[in-house]
């Protein structure tokens, strides 16, 4: 049978256009963009120790977990280090939302993009109960 077998990109809207939101993403995120105005990310340039994935998952219409954004969705974004990228972050003036917080599956936290979509950036690590508080 015919199936997916993984996410192939992400597309959005930008509500403060296209050049402006994809340049904060380079500046703030380091995602390098390709001369047609999109960023590839490679699995292979990825070192976490869970060899890489993507997660998908549907979210309630009332759920809480994307504000205070009022968007539809929410992109979580792999980092390979998520004290240094906040340390940046903060001192750019971006405004980070929550975290960093601890789970089994590695450290979360969230920001704000200047088009007002809450972003989560995870520093993955393989499952295991030892990662929370960490």
């Amino acid at each position: 049978m015919a199936r997916v077998t993984g996410i192939g990109g992400v597309f959005f809207k930008s509500t403060i256009g296209r050049a402006a939101l994809a340049a904060w993403y380079e500046k703030h995120l380091g995602l390098t963009l390709e001369p047609w105005g999109g960023a590839v990310l490679r699995w292979p340039d990825d070192t976490a120790d869970d060899k890489g994935m993507t997660v998908w998952h549907v979210a309630d219409a009332d759920t809480k977990w994307f504000g205070p954004s009022d968007s539809a969705f929410m992109i979580n974004y792999r980092v390979d280090d998520l004290d240094g990228l906040l340390e940046s972050l903060r001192a750019e003036g971006v405004e980070v939302v929550g975290g960093p917080e601890s789970h089994e599956n590695g450290k979360f936290a969230w920001i704000m993009d200047p088009a007002g979509n809450k972003v989560e950036l995870w520093q993955p690590m393989a499952w295991d109960e030892k990662n929370k508080g960490s």
